[in-house]
């Protein structure tokens, strides 16, 4: 029993710290705020276009050409691929330039919570497509799935099942639903990460 006692304590936090999101700072979560302290993820936070979740950000790079675009685009969706939250799986995996289209498949690490004696992650699966041209790129966030419990007992959902305003929140749609609301929260906060760090190479 002692043994079992040391290791949880040498093994545990160590497990904690290392399963925390990367690109999240630890003051990055979201502050109370006057009435709901939810109010960022509620009714029409997470967009459906023809029946699909598709976030979609247009950013504004003035004086810089497409090619210039491109070229810091498939940068950092390469840069995204080597991250360590992310799977073998993760790639670029299309590059058209005549349509003037580049985009990556991704599979990371998604983490509700992490502490000495508790896990709480799921396995993110997205798209990410940029259209670009002079001084411009439009992102799009779309393909959205979760594989969760896959170390116990593997669940598959998709966005439009999931996160969208049926599903992941409550009835009267003022908070987050129990379950699924915690999946739309962390979603939401990503998409944000990754647009805003877009956002700030094409803009300097």
């Amino acid at each position: 029993m002692k043994k079992l006692m040391i290791t949880l304590m040498v093994c545990l936090p160590l497990l904690a710290s290392a399963q925390a999101n990367t690109w999240e700072m630890p003051d990055a979560a979201v502050t109370a705020q006057q009435g709901n302290p939810d109010a960022k993820y509620l009714e029409g936070a997470v967009p459906v276009v023809d029946g699909k979740v598709c976030f979609t950000t247009t950013i504004k790079a003035p004086g810089k050409t497409a090619s210039q675009i491109y070229d810091i685009v498939k940068n950092e969706l390469t840069s995204m691929t080597k991250e360590k939250n992310q799977f073998e799986n993760s790639r670029v995996a299309m590059d058209d330039p005549t349509q003037k289209i580049i985009g990556g498949t991704y599979q990371e690490w998604l983490v509700f919570k992490s502490t000495a004696l508790v896990l709480d992650r799921t396995r993110l699966m997205y798209h990410l497509l940029a259209e670009y041209k002079d001084g411009e790129v439009t992102l799009r966030m779309t393909r959205i799935n979760y594989l969760y419990e896959e170390e116990r007992t593997p669940e598959t959902y998709k966005a439009e099942e999931w996160i969208t305003d049926e599903y992941g929140l409550t009835k009267k749609k003022n908070k987050l639903a129990r379950v699924s609301g915690k999946f739309r929260r962390k979603t939401i906060d990503r998409k944000d990460y990754i647009f805003k760090r877009f956002e700030t190479l094409l803009t300097k």
